[in-house]
């Protein structure tokens, strides 16, 4: 006979398995309703998914377009076969042999049509980055998240005007079976292309400007007196069709390794030491700030020398410095023709440096001037402020002089400088660079006798005894600017020039800098004489004029 207590504890044991076995079948029975009931619609759109292949259909890209609408950046169609595999998807193949019509899809590949000629304007494409993949553009949320392997704009016009000249891409649903192997299509959405972008671009000018400045390190710009951009070129250049085919990749590293940087855009990225092309612009704010007028003689000895209780300073104008020779007693036209720096030295101590640094301020130095093209600096004009907490130096009188003559540490980049030539020859109305829309333009309230005295000045400097000779005999009459600026290396400088056609009414600024390349009469007015020649003399050029 048992005992009480041997029956007390097989009951409890008892007890204890059936609720185990109790506990096992209701977490069972949850775990069920939850995969069936609560989970089932999502585990069933995995297993769609599974069978599912999304192939993403690319929407072209809008053209670019220069003024007259020829085609500057277009978009060929390509054919390709779509062949599903188990370990990849899918893979777009572009051999079509034996393609069924369901299997084709269309693609689309980038033209540059000027090549090495626009590619800082026109940008090129590259494909999305691991961080962009995923990411709405926030200035065009419609476009959709951007897809991995989907190309984008990089630099120039590509980038700028990305949600203008992107599509949305198109889909097509293809169900396979366990092995990956295609069944049947589902359905199709087409892609919607990109909108066309025209430009103020002069395709045969632009052309014509990379042809003139090749095998130089520098920059080109040529503008009408509006701002509107005919032709910018920076030198060295880069071919953005060698982005678009495989195969290219030791070219581009070269390339991006190559010391003169040609995917470097100095035309409006970089800054360099003006010289003397900023000298009109010292005249105006001389004059409008009452400091002279028309009348104002400067008796000019070669040098001016400083006193001070750190020593004796002299700086020289530049005809004293070459031939020993003097100017004698000038006004300001004579100054500005010859390109007199004892001259500028003498009305920047006039003006003093902030009000100098205000006008510079007025005509876009040091600032940015808004062109539609990504990558612009804003240069540098220097004050006292600036050089005690970059360089922890007080600023003496001899800063003044350089700064007067483009000198020092001033450093602007060539897009302000024909800005601000522009704004001369437009009667003092400084107008926003632009390729492909339109300008914003304001009236900076010069005064018109003073426009025209410094035009006067310049009209001399591209006349018989002007720094500008390359330009003497040029028809019709220009207004010009020379600029040769030091820049402490190896006793080489920037070579400048900046001009405008027909004097009297203006219709076209230019701008050449050659980086180190010496004297601006000698090295960048040739330059400039050619693409006016081109402009105003060639056959294309004066079909592009009267546009």
């Amino acid at each position: 006979m048992e005992k009480l207590s041997s029956l007390r504890s097989q009951s409890w044991l008892g007890w204890f398995f059936r609720g185990a076995l109790a506990l096992f079948l209701f977490i069972l029975i949850a775990r069920l309703v939850e995969l069936q009931i609560i989970k089932g619609s999502h585990f069933r759109k995995l297993a769609e998914g599974n069978r599912i292949r999304r192939i993403s259909i690319t929407a072209p890209r809008g053209k670019i377009l220069d003024r007259r609408g020829e085609v500057i950046v277009s978009s060929k169609e390509i054919k390709k076969k779509i062949e599903f595999n188990p370990e990849k998807g899918y893979e777009k193949k572009d051999n079509l042999e034996n393609a069924a019509p369901d299997e084709i899809i269309t693609e689309w590949q980038r033209q540059y049509m000027l090549g090495e000629s626009a590619g800082h304007i026109t940008g090129y494409l590259g494909e999305a980055t691991e961080n962009e993949v995923g990411k709405i553009n926030p200035n065009c949320p419609e476009k959709g998240a951007i897809e991995l392997g989907q190309l984008i704009g990089r630099t120039g016009l590509e980038e700028e005007y990305e949600c203008i000249l992107s599509g949305i891409n198109g889909e097509e649903l293809v169900e396979v079976d366990s092995s990956g192997n295609k069944v049947r299509t589902l359905g199709r959405k087409d892609p919607q292309p990109g909108k066309d972008l025209k430009t103020l671009i002069s395709f045969d000018l632009q052309k014509k400007v990379a042809e003139v400045m090749n095998g130089k390190k520098g920059a080109a710009i040529v503008t009408d007196v509006h701002g509107e951009i005919l032709a910018l070129y920076s030198s060295p250049s880069f071919d953005p069709n060698i982005f678009i085919s495989g195969g290219n990749n030791e070219e581009i590293s070269e390339l991006l390794n190559d010391n003169d940087k040609p995917f470097f855009n100095r035309a409006i990225a970089g800054s360099f030491h003006p010289g003397s092309v900023v000298k009109p612009v010292v005249a105006i704010a001389a004059l409008e700030e009452g400091e002279i007028d028309k009348d104002f003689i400067y008796n000019d000895e070669g040098k001016i020398t400083i006193e001070s209780p750190y020593g004796t300073f002299t700086y020289n104008n530049w005809f004293f410095t070459q031939y020993g020779g003097v100017e004698g007693e000038i006004k300001i036209t004579k100054a500005l023709a010859r390109s007199t720096d004892t001259f500028f030295y003498k009305i920047g101590e006039l003006l003093g440096v902030d009000r100098l640094a205000d006008w510079y301020h007025k005509f876009d130095y040091g600032e940015k001037t808004g062109i539609d093209l990504p990558g612009e600096v804003e240069g540098l004009v220097p004050t006292p402020e600036w050089k005690k907490n970059v360089k922890g130096e007080s600023w003496f009188l001899g800063n003044t002089y350089h700064m007067a003559i483009g000198q020092g540490d001033v450093a602007l980049t060539p897009i302000q400088i024909n800005t601000a030539i522009s704004t001369i020859a437009f009667g003092g109305k400084l107008c926003s660079p632009r390729i492909a829309i339109n300008t914003d333009c304001k009236n900076l309230g010069i005064k018109k006798d003073y426009i025209t005295l410094v035009k006067e000045g310049m009209i001399g400097v591209c006349s018989i005894g002007g720094t500008g000779y390359s330009f003497f005999d040029f028809s019709p009459q220009v207004a010009c600017k020379t600029g040769t600026a030091e820049t402490g290396i190896n006793d080489k400088a920037h070579a400048w020039f900046t001009v405008f056609a027909p004097s009297d009414f203006p219709e076209v600024v230019a701008t050449v800098l050659i980086e180190e390349g010496g004297e601006g009469s000698q090295v960048a007015g040739p330059i400039a004489t050619e693409i006016f020649k081109y402009w105003f003399l060639g056959e294309e050029s004066q079909t592009v004029q009267n546009e």
